[in-house]
């Protein structure tokens, strides 16, 4: 059945830092009210501070809207200025590699929805690192190997 909830009261276990202490925090909404296949997540900028690391999705398709506050989008190797009012859906699979930096005063409040993907395959472009969501792994692309075959005979 269907959980009608509330922002100002919304269970302890769905709050990443609720206190605040640390530079974001995210409440997760759809986690919240028993969502299964999209997540919806308002996340909380402080002045300065970075909402992710600058990453890529292979599967996951997002969309964000700026609730509050200003700040940029970095996006594909651009850098957006964005404030409320301001929304952006980043398709899945393109290699569109994202982040928002509050450049702001204020708390910057984002919306943040989108598709769970098991699959999903994270890349971290500027640090060389790919992350398989479903194996669990984490690997430097420059680790990989430069020969490798299946063959058992070679």
């Amino acid at each position: 059945m269907a959980k009608v909830l509330n922002l100002d009261n919304i269970p302890k276990e769905y709050v990443d830092d609720p206190n605040f202490e640390s530079k974001m925090k995210t409440i997760s909404l759809g986690a919240a009210a028993g969502s299964e296949r999209i997540y919806v997540n308002v996340d909380f900028v402080k002045p300065g501070a970075k909402s992710v690391k600058y990453h890529a999705h292979s599967r996951q398709e997002e969309f964000f809207l700026i609730l509050a506050g200003e700040g940029v989008l970095r996006m594909d190797d651009k850098e957006i200025p964005v404030k409320k009012g301001d929304f952006v859906a980043k398709t899945a699979g393109r290699g569109i590699a994202h982040q928002f930096i509050n450049t702001g005063t204020e708390i910057l409040e984002i919306l943040d929805c989108g598709l769970t993907e098991a699959d999903d395959v994270i890349t971290y472009p500027e640090e060389g690192v790919v992350f398989c969501k479903k194996q669990g792994f984490v690997f430097k692309r420059s680790d990989a190997l430069e020969h490798w075959s299946s063959d058992p005979n070679k």
